[in-house]
């Protein structure tokens, strides 16, 4: 439901213009009286943005600690991430490399936002570049492997910015946004790119661009959503939009890369962790949120 650069329900907006400062939701310029009237009841429990808080134990933001060493406050990087004064480059447009950053502290927020800006960008044409960038939400940190440079089987939430279809059958146009929550049961299956065990995804045209590149993800009351920006249009724009998520807290945020045969720059310019005021019911204060396992109340049928 946007509407000419604001998109109200669920409390998304246009980003103040200054690029260097806060990229937060707002609800836009103007509230239309119509609207109000149609959501109603729904609209009190709405976060209008201006009552989020970065929370900077969570985040990574220029100018960023520790330029030239192996180590920074509050994260960690391992592989081939390279820490400059400008970027966090998990891996550089050559073959074979994998690279991760974490943050060093768990996550006990019920309900937040993670605004990402990020960079793929690379010599390779026409599908001939890859892998693509990784999110991460989960219970374990700083452990590579194979999905995209770390571990399979995780616990947790993971997002995967793809730019390379290795299923040659697949009728999605890339690069490809998609969502994952595991509870470490379930394996990626990178030869179908992750087709069986997504839970919903959209086509977003991410690399090589000449402006800045945003995605962000809100995981509120059991509603995760995705949103991108990547037209330079200075505003966010619907990917992924699922309900009946659970993930728990102490968790860690994290992101990770990884090339093949074929490569890519990949950069992470900054992660912004965003407290959302949610009130919750007495039951769920109750909850022991450390102790939930990730879940999803829904799986559709693998395409």
């Amino acid at each position: 439901m946007a509407a000419k650069g604001w998109f109200w329900p669920w409390g998304w907006g246009r980003r103040f213009l200054r690029r260097p400062g806060l990229p937060g939701p707002g609800p836009g310029p103007t509230t239309p009286v119509l609207l109000l009237m149609l959501l109603g009841s729904v609209a009190a429990d709405i976060t209008d943005g201006n009552s989020e808080h970065l929370k900077r134990e969570h985040s990574l933001i220029k100018p960023y600690q520790g330029v030239g060493s192996s180590s920074m406050p509050l994260w960690d990087f391992q592989g081939s991430t390279m820490l400059t004064s400008q970027y966090v480059r998990l891996t550089p447009d050559e073959r074979s490399k994998e690279g991760s950053i974490w943050n060093h502290q768990p996550c006990f927020l019920k309900d937040w936002e993670m605004h990402v800006h990020f960079k793929v960008h690379g010599s390779g044409k026409k599908n001939l570049h890859g892998d693509g960038i990784a999110l991460w939400y989960t219970r374990d940190r700083l452990v590579p492997g194979p999905v995209f440079g770390s571990k399979d089987n995780f616990h947790g939430l993971a997002i995967f910015l793809d730019t390379y279809p290795n299923d040659e059958t697949t009728e999605r146009v890339f690069p490809y946004i998609s969502v994952m929550v595991n509870n470490g049961s379930l394996s990626y299956d990178h030869s179908k790119d992750g087709r069986w065990t997504e839970l919903a995804g959209c086509t977003a045209d991410f690399r090589n661009r000449d402006h800045d590149t945003f995605l962000a993800v809100r995981y509120s009351r059991g509603r995760l959503t995705v949103m991108t920006d990547l037209e330079d249009k200075n505003e966010w724009k619907n990917c992924i939009d699922i309900t009946g998520v659970r993930l728990p807290t102490g968790y860690y945020f994290g992101a990770s890369a990884g090339t093949g045969d074929l490569s890519d720059n990949h950069d992470i310019i900054s992660m912004k962790l965003f407290q959302l005021m949610v009130e919750h019911t007495p039951d769920e204060d109750n909850i022991d949120w450390t102790k939930i396992e990730p879940s999803v109340n829904f799986l559709k049928s693998p395409k």
